[in-house]
């Protein structure tokens, strides 16, 4: 199956999931998921995820979602650069979410990271997602 939008998909089926209450989804794998998901769970959104290899060589990651009081850890997950419009971000212009309670994640040359962490590096990129 081709698809256009491979982050966008991994956030439709975050969304889709906690919606649905699940506990685990799955997705295909790839390198950007995956600095996404560490991401992620580097900031407290997922418990974590898992890698599971098939002989075709296809990968397939497990997300364990994260709740907290019975509701979901991410309560508002937007993809910002699209595959027809990309928007990118230096440091001074880096969008805040939430008045510094949610974070954007960015696609730097140092790879990808969470604002505050872009800030504190020095470093300007592609806005992928914010997270509230």
């Amino acid at each position: 199956m081709m698809m256009n939008d491979p982050i966008g998909d991994l956030i439709a089926r975050i969304r889709n999931a906690q919606m649905r209450r699940k506990s685990r989804v799955s997705t295909p794998g790839s390198k950007m998921r995956a600095r996404l998901l560490d991401v992620l769970k580097s900031e407290g959104y997922i418990r974590g995820y898992s890698e599971t290899k098939f002989e075709n060589g296809r990968v397939e990651f497990d997300i364990e979602l994260k709740y907290f009081e019975g509701q979901p850890a991410i309560r508002e997950i937007k993809r910002v650069s699209k595959p027809g419009r990309r928007v990118y971000s230096s440091v001074g212009s880096m969008p805040r979410v939430a008045n510094g309670l949610g974070i954007t994640i960015i696609s730097t040359p140092s790879g990808v990271m969470a604002d505050h962490e872009a800030r504190d590096r020095n470093v300007g990129g592609e806005v992928l997602c914010t997270v509230f």
